[in-house]
């Protein structure tokens, strides 16, 4: 959790970019942030709200249109290109050319404003390399070279050269935008446990809304409007914000599950009977069905067993009926719904 002071301050920043003649053109304002050591902070929101600028401005790559920005105590502006590089380390998502490197000696560049003129690598320096290359699972490819490699295993790369600058800033564009399930939940697992053993503030960008709400410490929420909003992501929910930046027709978010519901339910009310995970699947499979699942009676009624394994449906004034399977149940609905209950 946060300790000490802050290592990034943004007061009143306004970003955004320069159109044709230089009119600026604000995508962002005005924002009021922090990164403190330890944390890891998820940057959400729709497509085109301005995350990926948020991110350049705050890395020093393009100047805010306004406010104030410190890095380290100091004005971020004023400092040199070396002085950052070993302040904050950034993964973007632009394919980066490195011509025939090798997986390594990719990493190793991370280590370069750690050394002297002739960028020579230290004992220290390799030490650093390797156990970058050992926290992004990469070592078992390290002599390969870069341009053979799989979008996913490059972008793993990439945040494994990050890891070995060793900044007390990590931010990170998308990183898990070319990644299968289990990696993108094994990186955010390892970004987390990152910041808490080394004390790192990292700040990534990123669609994967339901793995940022747990792993990540603090959320900076930016909406389409510009106006940004930070805290837990708990609060976050509970307060309705994270619904509304993400409102969409026929799309919900549910507090309770935590996820976005993918259907619209708008056929026969169903009292659904059971708890724990049984209930729980058992109601995604009512919704997806178009159904709407109640706790209150209806004239439809389905029960699950508390184990799972079993399931009852009962029309209005039939006798009940056992199904072995949620496909069975199904199916059993469907043939009620055609015949016994008014479309």
């Amino acid at each position: 959790m946060p300790t000490s002071a802050p290592l990034l301050t943004a007061d009143d920043l306004t970003v955004g970019y320069f159109l044709a003649k230089k009119a600026p053109r604000p995508v962002a304002q005005p924002l009021r942030v922090a990164l403190w050591p330890g944390e890891l902070v998820c940057l959400l929101g729709p497509n085109g709200a301005g995350k990926s600028t948020l991110l350049r401005t705050l890395a020093g790559l393009q100047a805010p249109l306004g406010g104030r920005l410190d890095l380290g105590g100091g004005a971020l502006a004023s400092l040199s290109a070396a002085a950052r590089a070993r302040q904050l380390s950034i993964v973007l998502t632009d394919r980066v050319e490195v011509g025939t490197l090798t997986v390594r000696e990719l990493v190793s560049l991370g280590r370069h404003p750690h050394t002297n003129w002739l960028g020579r690598l230290s004992a220290h320096d390799e030490a650093r390399v390797q156990a970058a290359l050992a926290a992004t699972n990469t070592s078992g490819f390290a002599q390969r070279p870069v341009g053979e490699l799989s979008d996913g295993e490059r972008q793993k790369v990439l945040l494994a050269r990050a890891i070995a600058q060793d900044t007390p800033i990590v931010l990170l564009d998308e990183p898990t935008a070319h990644l299968d399930l289990p990696n993108r939940v094994a990186l955010m697992r390892l970004l987390h446990g990152l910041a808490r053993q080394t004390g790192k503030a990292i700040l990534l960008s990123t669609h994967e809304l339901d793995l940022a709400l747990q792993a990540a410490d603090r959320v900076w929420l930016l909406p389409a409007n510009g106006q940004l909003r930070t805290g837990t992501p708990e609060d976050l929910v509970l307060s309705g914000a994270f619904a509304a930046a993400f409102a969409r027709e026929g799309l919900a978010f549910d507090p309770a599950t935590g996820t976005f519901a993918l259907h619209a339910p708008t056929g026969p009310t169903v009292q659904l009977v059971g708890d724990g995970a049984p209930a729980f699947w058992t109601r995604r499979a009512l919704e997806r069905e178009g159904l709407v699942p109640t706790t209150s009676p209806a004239a439809l009624r389905v029960t699950v067993a508390p184990a799972g394994g079993q399931w009852t449906s009962q029309a209005p004034g039939g006798p009940a009926e056992q199904h072995a399977t949620v496909e069975d149940l199904l199916r059993a609905l469907r043939l009620i719904i055609k015949n016994q209950l008014p479309s």
